[in-house]
C-alpha cells in the first residue's frame, strides 16, 4: 500500500480511569468541538495558500526595483512556486504517515508564516528568494495534506467541505490580489509592510491546529498513529499513455496559473493601468474561480469525454491572451475574465484525474503522478517569460508564447479527456 493510500485518521485511545474521565468533557462534547476546530482549521488553511504569491504579484515591481533583481531573477521567483509544490509536495504523505496530517498542516503554517515575517526584512534577492522558499514550502505540504484532512475528519461530506476548501483558496487567492496594493497605501506605502501584513493571516492560521493537536494530546490520540503497513510497490503508471497527457495537461495548465499570477499585474501596469487597479484585476481573475469550481466538475463528471470542455478553456485563454497583445488596457477587464474562466482548468483537471481510474488506490497513483510531473513542467515558463520580457523589452514576445502553450494544452487535454481508465491501458497491453 503506498504512502497516499494509507490510513490517516486518528488512532482509538485508550479507555480513559475514572478520575481522567471527571477531569475531561465528555467525548460527545469533545468531538463537536473538534469537528468545528478542524473546519475552522481547514478555512483559515485555505486562506493562506496563496497570498504568498499573489501578493508578491502585486508588489513585484516594487521589491524587483528595491532589491535590483533582474528580469531573470524575477522570473526565478515566480517559477519557486511550482518547484517547491513538486519537490517538497511529494514529502507530505510520508511526514503525515510519521507525525500525523494535523501536525503537518499545524507545521506548514507555521512555515508559511516564518517565511511571510521574514521575506520583508531581506537586504537583497537571495534572501528573498530563501524566506519565499520557505513559505512555499509551508504551503506545499498543505496543498497536499489538505484533502487528506477532509478526506479523514468528513469522510460522509468530502464534497461539501471540498467545496467550502476550494471557496476558501479561491478567496484567499483573490484577497491578496486585490487588497494588498491598497493595504500597503493605507500603512506607509512600503512594499515590504504592504508584503509582511499577510503573516497575520498565516499566525492566526496556525491557532486552531495546536488547539485540535493539544486536545488530541490530552485524549490519548494523535493523527496518524494509525496505519503504518509496510510499503506494497504499486504497479507503475508510466507506461500509460492518459497519465502522461493528464501530466502534461496539469502542467501546462499551472504554467499558464503561475505566469497569470506572477506577471498579470506587470503586464498591466506596463500598459498604464495604476497598481491598485491591475491588483484588483488579477482579483477578478482569480474570482472567477469561486463559482466556476462549483460547475465545471460537475458538468465534466456527467459527460464521458471532456474535450469539449478543454478546448472551450483553452480557447478562452487565447483570446484573452491575445486581447493582452492588441488592447491591454481598454479591455483589460474582458481580458482578466476570460484568462480567469481559462484557468479553472485546475478543477477540471483534478476531475479528470478521478475519472480516469476505476479504483481509489489508482486514483492516488495517477494524482501523485500527474500532480508531481505537471508541476515540473509548469517550473520554466515563468523563468522564460521573465527572461523573454527583459531581452525583447516589452510584451509582444512573452504574450504570444503564453497563447502558444495554450495549444498543446488543448491537445494533451482532449487527449486525458477521452472515456478510457489507465486499467482499461494496461489490459490493453496485457
Amino acid at each position: 500500500m503506498s504512502d497516499e493510500t494509507r490510513t490517516l485518521r486518528p488512532a482509538r485511545a485508550a479507555a480513559p480511569s475514572s478520575q481522567d474521565s471527571a477531569a475531561r468533557p465528555a467525548p460527545g462534547a469533545r468531538t463537536v468541538w473538534a469537528t468545528r476546530l478542524v473546519v475552522v482549521g481547514i478555512v483559515l488553511a485555505a486562506l493562506n495558500l496563496r497570498p504568498a504569491v499573489t501578493s508578491l504579484g502585486a508588489l513585484l515591481e516594487e521589491a524587483r526595483v528595491d532589491l535590483h533583481m533582474s528580469g531573470t531573477v524575477t522570473g526565478l521567483l515566480t517559477s519557486v512556486p511550482a518547484l517547491c509544490f513538486a519537490v517538497f509536495g511529494t514529502t507530505a504523505p510520508r511526514l503525515a504517515r510519521r507525525f500525523g496530517p494535523a501536525a503537518v498542516v499545524c507545521a506548514g503554517m507555521a512555515a508559511i508564516t516564518a517565511g511571510l515575517v521574514i521575506r520583508p526584512l531581506a537586504g537583497g534577492a537571495a534572501g528573498f528568494l530563501a524566506a519565499t522558499a520557505l513559505a512555499l514550502v509551508g504551503i506545499a505540504v498543505s496543498n497536499v495534506l489538505m484533502p487528506v484532512i477532509v478526506k479523514n475528519y468528513f469522510p460522509d461530506r468530502v464534497g461539501p467541505m471540498t467545496g467550502v476548501y476550494s471557496m476558501a483558496l479561491a478567496a484567499g487567492t483573490s484577497l491578496a490580489a486585490a487588497a494588498t496594493v491598497p493595504m500597503t497605501s493605507a500603512l506607509g506605502g512600503s512594499w515590504r509592510t504592504g508584503l509582511a501584513v499577510w503573516a497575520v493571516l498565516a499566525a492566526a492560521a496556525v491557532l486552531p491546529w495546536l488547539a485540535l493537536l493539544r486536545d488530541r494530546a490530552g485524549s490519548g490520540t494523535m493523527p496518524g498513529a494509525a496505519g503504518r503497513a509496510a510499503d506494497t510497490p504499486a504497479p507503475p503508471i508510466t507506461r500509460s499513455p492518459t497519465a502522461w497527457a493528464l501530466a502534461c495537461f496539469f502542467g501546462l495548465q499551472a504554467t499558464g496559473a503561475y505566469i497569470t499570477m506572477g506577471w498579470m499585474p506587470q503586464i498591466f501596469r506596463d500598459a498604464g493601468v495604476s497598481a491598485s487597479a491591475a491588483g484588483v484585476l488579477l482579483a477578478v481573475t482569480m474570482a472567477m474561480g469561486i463559482p466556476l469550481a462549483f460547475v465545471i466538475p460537475r458538468l465534466a463528471a456527467r459527460m464521458r469525454n471532456q474535450g469539449p470542455i478543454v478546448v472551450a478553456l483553452g480557447l478562452c485563454g487565447v483570446t484573452g491572451y491575445l486581447g493582452l497583445f492588441l488592447a491591454p488596457a481598454a479591455g483589460a477587464w474582458a481580458w482578466a475574465i476570460l484568462l480567469g474562466v481559462s484557468n479553472c482548468a485546475f478543477p477540471l483537471a483534478l476531475t479528470m484525474i478521478g475519472m480516469r481510474s476505476r479504483t481509489g488506490a489508482g486514483v492516488v497513483r495517477l494524482s501523485a503522478f500527474a500532480q508531481s510531473a505537471g508541476y515540473l513542467i509548469s517550473i520554466p515558463g515563468p523563468l522564460l517569460v521573465g527572461v523573454l520580457y527583459q531581452h525583447s523589452g516589452g510584451w509582444t514576445v512573452p504574450l504570444l508564447l503564453m497563447a502558444g502553450l495554450l495549444v498543446p494544452q488543448m491537445v494533451a487535454g482532449v487527449f486525458a479527456g477521452r472515456d478510457r481508465t489507465i486499467e482499461d491501458e494496461k489490459r490493453m497491453r496485457d
